[in-house]
């Protein structure tokens, strides 16, 4: 006779404890159903076997016998649930048994029996995992899965789940395990309001995702709480205080954190010191973090460690300390603290941002020789180094490197060329040594071979490891399409285009920037249209650049009421506007001779608070000049100069234009007078732009 047979010898005074139960509410119901449970636990063993011959009872010693019973048994839910309530009293439940046990309750719609096994799981201490609340939302038709739970509170509520305090706690944890910040905040708040108190993990764990953040008011308003409720902050909260409100540059309040600390008798640690020193040298204040290192020092408890050296030479590294980090460096050591990877790599970064390329290949040497192996961070750095130094002053080390084999500086050609190759050497070196590069050291190095003209080594490189040893970006796309169209390549181009999708690589608005401005100095207009258009279609909002390339495109091509249009619709799409929009298309009204159109623009840029530059004065005056609004024109380069701007040699040459478009050449001739005066060399436009017989009278003909 199976465990429902059962039910038919318990004595009359306990089976009418087993009567229907339609008529009560769904509490008083789950109440009976509590009962009938701990009732069959009570007495199942103790069921008359009058006339029976007594077999050997058998018992469940395991939890894995359990879950071997329960899956034997789960499309009979009733045999299945009697079984795990009677066993749960004799066997220590799993957290996997009871998960299965609701997952056979689910399937056959037994929300009360769930509210039974939650309770239970509640009661015998079994851990609820992910996987329990998930179950129950899918009992009670909740979609979305664990970010619900906020609106799943209320339903398991009216459902018969009774949440205890540390099932509210392991809720919130997942919450915040899951990257959902507020709701976990939510399940607090009802947490609290139902007077429960949540322990200082939750209050840490909460105030921590808070802090990455970088919301100051939720973290010290949690603080404030967990104190109200009566719970003492420990060394750890305080840090996560201190850290915080130094984030936000909130220094002075981070210190009191620290006094208060040292007053209630929780002294602060190496951790606390390594956060308050990171947080002033962010602010900028190495001074404060320097006199708080001395400290340390000094101490007998937290004396500097690893991390804050770390710490500190990474800030002063960032800010371009040199100096000061060398002096850190030298104490370190005087420490007995060994520099390692990380160390050099944090100094090699160091003179690469200073444009010092030669220390930063000392350093890597001394590594070397010290048996040191760079890792992927030294090597990414230095590659990120050299195509950042294209830009800067060169040092001794990159001018020998650009002087040809006959002392003189080389050409562009050649300069880039060995460049390029110093860069692969690097990636070569770096290979060799069993260092795989990774996306990051592609896309630089991508990056660089296309900034220094070497494309087709780029496409190369691509070629030779896209796929199998990294995925590409967006990034990676950009750097060689940008650099084909400039060789005029726009065939090539648009191949990497189409090929992006092959690799899931998704084209971003970057992407159709670089696009649009390709083919649109090119006078390709329609192309740049269409994929405007496609940008808009798939999903990409057009930014700043995507309608400032476009309007240029358009100017350039003479299309300049197309481009009004879309000028038109970028004033209406929320984005703010700078000047640049505003010059193109009043140059390319000035050329096209609506001068009257080009004035309005000008009014309404100051009116939006954009200020004119030189180049929208210089535009202007030519406009108003060739129109024989001559003294408009004079009008505006006095304005340019009330402005503050310096006159240069597009200004006066457009002056000369409007004196000799008027007929006035007398004026013309004292505009160039003037420019000889004030030192503005003349160039081939200003000659071009006088008659023969007043160039023969300026040069003495």
């Amino acid at each position: 006779m199976g465990l429902c047979g059962f039910v038919m010898t318990i004595p009359m005074e306990k089976k009418n404890v087993m009567i229907a139960t339609s008529n009560h509410s769904l509490g008083d119901r789950l109440k009976i159903r509590r009962k009938q449970m701990s009732l069959l636990c009570g007495f199942a063993m103790k069921i008359p076997n009058e006339g029976v011959k007594e077999k050997k009872k058998r018992v469940v010693k395991s939890s894995q016998e359990v879950m071997r019973v329960l899956k034997s048994t789960n499309k009979d839910p009733n045999s299945a649930f009697l079984h795990f309530m009677v066993v749960a009293s004799s066997v220590v439940l799993t957290t996997k048994a009871c998960n299965y046990m609701l997952q056979i309750l689910v399937t056959h719609n037994r929300v009360e029996d769930m509210a039974v096994v939650f309770d239970l799981m509640q009661k015998k201490k079994v851990k609820r995992n992910l996987n329990t609340y998930l179950a129950i939302f899918q009992g009670l038709y909740i979609r979305g899965g664990i970010r619900q739970a906020p609106v799943a509170l209320e339903k398991m509520r009216m459902a018969g789940f009774v949440l205890n305090a540390s099932s509210y706690n392991g809720l919130i944890c997942f919450l915040l395990q899951s990257g959902f910040f507020r709701e976990a905040l939510e399940v607090y708040n009802r947490m609290v309001m139902e007077g429960m108190k949540p322990g200082l993990k939750v209050y840490s764990a909460l105030m921590v995702a808070f802090g990455k953040q970088k919301d100051t008011q939720t973290v010290m308003s949690l603080f404030k709480e967990m104190e109200g409720l009566g719970l003492k902050p420990d060394i750890y909260t305080f840090t996560i205080c201190i850290r915080v409100l130094g984030m936000a540059g909130k220094i002075d309040e981070a210190y009191d954190v620290l006094k208060r600390m040292d007053k209630e008798g929780c002294k602060p640690d190496v951790v606390t010191y390594n956060v308050l020193i990171d947080a002033l040298c962010t602010a900028g204040k190495f001074d404060n973090a320097m006199a708080l290192f001395v400290d340390m020092k000094a101490s007998s408890c937290y004396k500097p460690d690893r991390v804050t050296y770390i710490t500190l030479l990474g800030k002063l590294s960032d800010f371009g300390e040199l100096e000061t980090m060398e002096e850190i460096w030298d104490e370190m050591e005087a420490d007995g603290f060994v520099p390692d990877v990380v160390f050099f790599t944090i100094l090699v970064n160091a003179y690469c941002k200073a444009g010092n390329i030669e220390k930063a290949f000392d350093t890597l040497d001394l590594m070397k020789k010290k048996g040191i192996s760079p890792n992927l961070r030294t090597y990414n750095t230095l590659i990120r180094g050299l195509l950042r130094e294209s830009s800067c002053v060169p040092d001794v080390f990159t001018y020998n490197l650009l002087v040809g084999e006959n002392g003189k500086i080389i050409g562009d050609n050649e300069k880039f060329g060995k460049i390029s190759k110093l860069l692969l050497g690097l990636y070569e070196e770096m290979c060799s040594k069993g260092c795989k590069p990774d996306a990051i050291t592609y896309n630089i190095l991508i990056s660089s071979l296309v900034k220094y003209s070497s494309v087709d080594k780029a496409i190369d490189l691509y070629y030779d490891h896209v796929g199998c040893d990294f995925a590409p970006s967006p990034h990676t796309y950009g750097s060689l399409i940008d650099g084909l169209f400039k060789l005029g390549r726009h065939e090539e181009a648009m191949l990497f285009f189409h090929e992006m999708a092959e690799y899931g690589c998704k084209a971003n608005r970057a992407i159709f920037n670089i696009l649009i401005n390709g083919f649109g100095k090119t006078g390709d207009v329609e192309t740049a249209r269409h994929l405007f258009r496609r940008m808009v279609k798939e999903g990409i909002r057009p930014d700043l650049k995507t309608y400032t390339v476009l309007v240029d495109s358009l100017c350039l091509s003479g299309k300049v009421d197309e481009a009004l249009c879309y000028f038109e619709e970028l004033k209406q799409s929320g984005l703010s506007l700078n000047i640049v929009c505003y010059k193109l298309l009043i140059n390319a009204l000035g050329r096209s001779h609506r001068v009257e159109e080009a004035l309005l623009l000008y009014e309404e840029m100051q009116c939006r608070g954009i200020c004119p530059d030189r180049y929208t004065y210089n535009s202007l005056i030519l406009s108003l000049g060739i129109a024989g609004m001559v003294e408009q024109a004079v009008s505006m380069y006095e304005e340019l100069q009330f402005k503050g701007f310096e006159a240069d040699v597009f200004t006066y040459n457009a002056l000369i234009r409007a004196y000799i478009t008027s007929g006035n050449t007398d004026h013309a001739f004292t505009v160039y007078k003037k420019m000889l005066v004030v030192g503005c060399d003349p160039n081939v436009e200003t000659f071009v732009q006088l008659s023969n017989q007043t160039s023969n009278v300026l040069f003495g003909g």
